[in-house]
């Protein structure tokens, strides 16, 4: 995406009294998109530890072990899936929308936006949660107390730190829309 065109032909259009200029837009959405990457990368290097355990240890039989593996790998590829799709369909959107009809593409974004925080992400982190319950009996049977304390309390403050995180990230975007309806 070439910045200075994309400027150059906003400004042609006019401003239309909008309280963003091109540059405006282009900085809260290309920081938007780098916290989107950020997202991505932490859940896909999390889905690629867990299924190279998955392939690598798990599969010798089934079990509740591995069907929490399963919830686990399954609700961070949704959310990956989900973070991709709506990267790069604002991107597209971005690239051949007026400034006027872009702005106006935000709002619904952002709106749908909420939606993917607000819904589904609280189910797959349960999903997820859920999966890593079904993963502690075993835990608890191969290793000792010390560690097993350990995974719980790390699991818990990551998820913490997961979760603080999607909060941010969803207060932002609603302050973004909070302003595009200025």
């Amino acid at each position: 995406m070439e910045n200075d065109n994309l400027s150059k032909l906003w400004e042609l259009q006019g401003n239309d009294s909008s309280n963003f200029n091109p540059k405006d837009i282009i900085t809260k959405a290309k920081k938007q998109r780098n916290g989107q990457y950020i997202s991505i990368t932490v859940m896909t290097l999390t889905a690629v530890i867990i299924i190279i355990y998955v392939f690598y240890y798990a599969f010798n039989q089934w079990n509740t072990f591995n069907l929490g593996l399963i919830f686990m790998i399954s609700s961070l590829i949704l959310r990956i899936i989900l973070e991709f799709h709506s990267l790069y369909r604002k991107e597209k959107q971005l690239i051949s929308l007026t400034q006027k009809s872009y702005l106006a593409y935000l709002k619904k974004y952002y709106k749908t936006r909420q939606i993917i925080n607000c819904t589904i992400t609280p189910v797959c982190i349960t999903v997820y949660i859920f999966g890593f319950y079904l993963l502690l009996p075993y835990f608890k049977e191969y290793f000792s107390n010390g560690f097993f304390t350990y995974i719980i309390v790390s699991g818990v403050i990551s998820l913490i730190v997961v979760i603080v995180i999607i909060v941010k990230s969803t207060i932002k975007e609603q302050r973004y829309l909070k302003q595009l309806h200025k």
